[in-house]
């Protein structure tokens, strides 16, 4: 659980945020502080929003991503394993690559630079019938620069590299707005500041101000979205067709998260088992509604399996993921 931190060191930080920001980002932004909060809009925020005529493809998407990442300076690393077995069993953020740096107060990372990460979590918003919202997926890409910074500056500089990125991909200044606390927040051994972004009224994600509590001088960067809802942003798509495709009416959207997850884990090696990693595979096929396949997974899994290799090389083909898939559900059904 988050608790508030009084350190005098975050506190200080906090303090000068709003300055740094202003700098970088220039006089093109409206800043509101009052108390502990900040908001900074764009002064021409009413006009409305124009979709692009046609989406990019995934692939076409994630090549923008990269080159605009890299010509800020954060070149792509690869990605964390699924498997962490840490203090999670499955990677859930790409933050995960600067647990050296924050945690154990050492001065190396795992990763560094833009990440597109396949993450698992079992923690999306769900409606009174227990179905995940619009915009929430059981497994996705999270699109993140995590770094070490050696000060403020550098942080504003990320943030503003970032408003550059989204320009890029087709987002206007007047449609974002970035608000959040200046109030630092603990958790164990790391402390941070959190400011939110959002296009319009839709989240897209953040970027953390990161410091060991022993190092508040060491501060790191994650700069976070998720590549699918920055999809969603930007087309105004239905969602169930966006991430699906062809198949958004073959069957019920849990059996298709189930799937498109199950696709991620098993392709990554993590085959199902009573507990660890294993165990939420088991836990994710168990979901996937029986009447829905039972003509055989090959199809979507053949699909799902050629999204995550997008972002690395799985170590199992798509017919052995499928095979998997359908022995578990028979092992589940009984004879």
């Amino acid at each position: 659980m988050l608790t508030r931190s009084a350190s005098s060191a975050g506190d200080t930080l906090a303090r000068q945020i709003p300055a740094v920001l202003r700098a970088k980002l220039g006089p093109h932004w409206e800043f509101t502080t009052a108390a502990d909060r900040i908001e900074i809009r764009h002064p021409h925020r009413g006009t409305p929003y124009r979709p692009p005529r046609r989406g990019p493809s995934w692939r076409e998407l994630l090549d923008s991503l990269e080159t605009s990442f890299a010509s800020d300076g954060a070149t792509r690393d690869t990605c964390l394993p699924l498997r962490w077995g840490r203090e999670t069993e499955l990677t859930i953020s790409a933050v995960q690559a600067l647990d050296p740096f924050l945690k154990d107060g050492r001065l190396h990372t795992y990763r560094r630079g833009f990440l597109a990460q396949p993450v698992v979590r079992f923690t999306g918003q769900r409606d009174a019938a227990s179905l995940l919202k619009d915009g929430f997926l059981t497994s996705f890409v999270n699109i993140s620069r995590v770094q070490p910074v050696n000060n403020l500056d550098e942080y504003g500089g990320v943030l503003d590299g970032w408003l550059a990125t989204l320009s890029q991909l087709a987002f206007h200044a007047r449609h974002l707005r970035i608000y959040g606390m200046l109030r630092p927040w603990r958790r164990r051994q790391v402390e941070g500041i959190t400011l939110r972004f959002a296009h319009l009224n839709l989240p897209l994600g953040d970027i953390v101000l990161l410091w060991h509590t022993a190092h508040p001088d060491r501060l790191a960067v994650d700069l976070g979205t998720g590549l699918e809802r920055l999809a969603w942003a930007r087309t105004q798509a239905c969602w169930g067709d966006l991430i699906y495709g062809r198949f958004t009416h073959a069957a019920p959207p849990a059996t298709l998260d189930a799937i498109r997850t199950a696709t991620l884990l098993l392709g990554s090696g993590i085959a199902p088992a009573a507990r660890g990693a294993g165990g939420a595979t088991r836990r994710v096929v168990g979901t996937i509604a029986p009447d829905a396949v039972r003509l055989g997974a090959s199809a979507i899994v053949r699909d799902m399996h050629d999204y995550w290799s997008l972002f690395g090389t799985l170590s199992v083909p798509w017919p052995e993921v499928a095979r998997a898939v359908e022995t578990e559900m028979e092992g589940r059904q009984g004879p």
